[in-house]
């Protein structure tokens, strides 16, 4: 496979997701603009002292990197709850957000009674669809959110319209008083991503394009990403896009919990020293104490024979820094899929899986 190819990317490619990667920006722009239609009663802004998310997979994702980026200016915790449970925590006090792209997966919706029951405060996030259970629950019963426009995503694949599930998200939480995103800080973040994938899209030629660089490297190699603080909820996200639209299995570690535990097991198996390539994301709005572990742990790295490759990101805000890793990580786990010769936008066990639960 030869990256520089176009022809033969869209032989793998039938599904439009270069074309979604690429309109990261315009999802920001679209979602926003949709959510100034948005109206929250007045009392779901009284009392709340927790966020539980309800979500699957891409549906989740949103809510994780929120979390971590927005860890210093929201005041009260937030939850992901994936599954078919309510958290004995949930309470009338609770805000309660049912996430779901499709609007049609059984776990959040399944727990859509049981967090009623509990009086907890619910409102919903999901995109426009004509056969969408979540939004005819949302008009039954009153429950406010967001129902997004996707015209921008058209691999129609969740984990590609995050813009949307993020800033979607921001918006409904700003609404209700929960944080503030500065307008600038948002501008300046699209123009960013707008900068980046002239860099990064399939366009732009190996030479000079880092997230093509980066999927050789890590081609035919288990990835291991590494990040911290506010990146935790890209770690998540880029896992899941890995496993996804790879078809390649990755997980990731954080700094500096890694420290206390996973470097005793770099030497074991041996093979670790061909299958294992450590993706470290490096930033320098990190605590300087995790900026100096990232050096160490990439020495003991070295003296374990592991090779590891090293990305510093160039975004001046946390949050512009975020996107900019969602990008670029998004780029690259398009081109390893490539390079794994497997169409990136299909999920055959996923799909199967589904058939089988029926």
């Amino acid at each position: 496979m030869n990256l520089d190819k176009i022809e033969q990317l869209k032989k793998l490619d039938t599904s439009m997701i270069s074309e979604s990667i690429e309109l990261l920006p315009e999802q920001i722009k679209d979602v926003i603009r949709d959510a100034k239609k948005i109206k929250i009663p007045k009392n779901f802004t009284e009392n709340i002292t927790q966020i539980v998310i309800s979500g699957m997979g891409g549906s989740n994702l949103g809510g994780g990197i929120i979390k971590s980026v927005m860890n210093n200016k929201i005041k009260i915790p937030i939850t992901i709850t994936p599954g078919y449970q309510v958290p004995a925590h949930v309470n009338n006090k609770t805000l309660y957000v049912i996430s779901s792209y499709s609007g049609n997966t059984e776990e959040p919706l399944h727990t859509f009674k049981e967090a009623k029951k509990k009086r907890a405060k619910i409102i919903a996030i999901t995109a426009k669809y004509k056969k969408n259970q979540l939004e005819k629950l949302m008009i039954k019963h009153k429950i406010p959110g967001l129902v997004f426009e996707h015209k921008q995503n058209p691999s129609d694949q969740p984990r590609l319209g995050i813009g949307y599930s993020i800033f979607g998200m921001i918006s409904l939480l700003s609404k209700l008083g929960l944080f503030t995103v500065n307008k600038t800080e948002i501008k300046n973040t699209i123009l960013l991503l707008k900068e980046l994938n002239t860099k990064f899209n399939i366009n732009s030629k190996m030479a000079k394009n880092t997230a093509k660089k980066i999927s050789i490297k890590l081609y035919k190699r288990q990835p291991i990403i590494i990040g911290s603080e506010f990146l935790m909820g890209n770690l998540r996200t880029l896992r899941n896009q890995f496993c996804e639209t790879s078809k390649n299995f990755a997980s990731y570690l954080a700094l500096p919990d890694l420290n206390h535990y996973a470097m005793e097991g770099l030497s074991h198996p041996a093979s670790n020293k061909k299958n294992l390539m450590f993706l470290f994301f490096d930033s320098s709005l990190y605590h300087p104490r995790i900026q100096k572990r990232s050096r160490l742990t990439k020495q003991v790295m070295r003296k374990n024979q592991i090779e590891f490759i090293n990305h510093q990101l160039i975004g001046e805000t946390k949050l512009e820094q975020a996107f900019e890793m969602l990008l670029l990580g998004t780029w690259i786990t398009y081109y390893l899929g490539m390079l794994n010769n497997v169409k990136p936008g299909e999920v055959p066990f996923v799909d199967w899986f589904k058939k089988q639960l029926g």
